[in-house]
């Protein structure tokens, strides 16, 4: 593997940062993990590992981790082979910090890729004191637990309680200004959804040109792959929020929901609109009334200080005047995001959340009304400035009606 050598101004890998803004993300790391009497903690989450050393690659189907240690200067890498060329690319990582198990570890029955990472761990000597590990992250497998758990004695696994996703919840200026960019091309790609949406145009269409446009970006910069497709339940299905297209065509008097993202750099901003193929029945109208009226007053509510529980307050305020009531949570925090979600898993907007909104949070406001047979989302992605909030995108937020 080739050693690329850069400065320390220099942009990472194929990242928008330098070296400076990630050295300060593993000083916070090693901060807290000190505050929970953690000595070494093992990252499983493709998100988190790409935010401590910019590591990026389509590799997270197979056992692969960062490692921070408090006694050293950089995080190790742990992966398979074949991708670990991927790390100096893609990284500022020494060579001696890239570690890769061979391709007979790779789905067979009688050894397991973490028997790889306990021996690399041993070999440094970190199989003591507490060492924690991302018991909810998605990639962390009941396997992988039991490996370490057996072969890292005498050190003690402990739940770090999403620890780099609670250090990623205030964003950097260079992590805005990526999600702004991301909240024009979707602008683009929202709009040319609800243009094309029509009877007659087959769903999975319309799905493959809002994959093209997402992707193409803008003259001045491209887009990325998004951690969900495209969501776009129609008809009776409206009322069922994450089911995506089928190869039916788009029927007149019908109901359209897309949640749609686009993503730079894997920062995401995501956005749900609502249309309706003819006359909507005025049922409908009172619906879409009362959740754009909602939306309206839970965005009005945002500033520093306040706590998420307070943001959903005032949307179910105006819910209960119309009739309505919302039992799902109607927002939670994003940015960074892998494959299967964009959400930071940390914060949300719902009753008796009190964690409190600082400016350079993002969040996705998903105030979505559903019901048996029918559905209405009317979203806004926004981040936390320091006296409101600024929306992530500025397609009207109402019901589109195309008669």
């Amino acid at each position: 593997m080739k050693n690329i050598e850069r400065t320390d101004d220099e942009r990472v890998g194929m990242t928008a940062f330098g070296r400076t803004e990630f050295e300060s993300r593993l000083v916070r790391t090693k901060e807290l993990m000190s505050e929970r009497e953690l000595d070494l903690l093992i990252v499983n989450d493709p998100a988190n590992m790409h935010y401590l050393t910019g590591y990026d690659g389509w590799s997270f189907y197979v056992p692969q981790c960062v490692v921070v240690s408090l006694e050293e200067e950089e995080p190790v890498w742990i992966g398979r082979g074949i991708d670990a060329p991927g790390v100096p690319a893609t990284t500022y990582l020494k060579q001696e910090n890239i570690h890769y198990y061979t391709d007979n570890y790779v789905h067979v029955a009688d050894i397991h890729p973490a028997d790889f990472i306990v021996d690399m761990l041993k070999l440094r000597n970190w199989n003591k004191g507490n060492i924690g590990v991302e018991l909810d992250s998605h990639y962390y497998t009941g396997a992988i637990h039991q490996k370490l758990q057996e072969g890292l004695l005498p050190g003690q696994l402990k739940d770090s309680g999403n620890l780099v996703n609670w250090i990623r919840a205030i964003k950097s200026e260079t992590e805005i200004s990526l999600m702004q960019e991301a909240a024009e091309i979707l602008e683009r790609v929202m709009n040319l959804a609800i243009n094309l949406v029509e009877p007659g145009l087959r769903q999975c269409d319309l799905a493959a040109e809002v994959e093209r446009e997402k992707l193409k970006g803008t003259s001045e910069f491209g887009g990325d792959y998004t951690a969900i497709v495209p969501l776009i339940p129609t008809g009776e299905n409206t009322g069922i929020p994450h089911i995506h297209w089928t190869d039916k065509e788009f029927q007149k008097d019908e109901l359209v929901v897309m949640e749609l993202a686009a993503a730079r750099h894997h920062y995401h901003c995501p956005m749900a609109r609502t249309v309706y193929l003819g006359e909507p029945p005025e049922v409908l109208l009172n619906i879409a009334a009362a959740a754009e009226e909602g939306v309206e007053a839970a965005l009005s509510s945002i500033e520093p200080g306040k706590r998420c529980e307070e943001i959903e307050a005032a949307f179910r305020l105006v819910l209960a005047k119309h009739g309505y009531v919302k039992a799902s949570r109607m927002g939670y925090s994003i940015g960074l995001g892998f494959p299967p979600d964009w959400g930071e898993r940390t914060m949300s907007i719902r009753p008796g959340a009190r964690e409190i909104l600082r400016p350079n949070m993002t969040f996705h406001l998903m105030p979505a009304l559903w019901g048996d047979s029918w559905g209405v989302e009317i979203s806004q992605s926004f981040r936390v400035t320091e006296s409101g909030c600024e929306t992530l995108g500025s397609i009207p937020r109402k019901l589109f009606i195309k008669r």
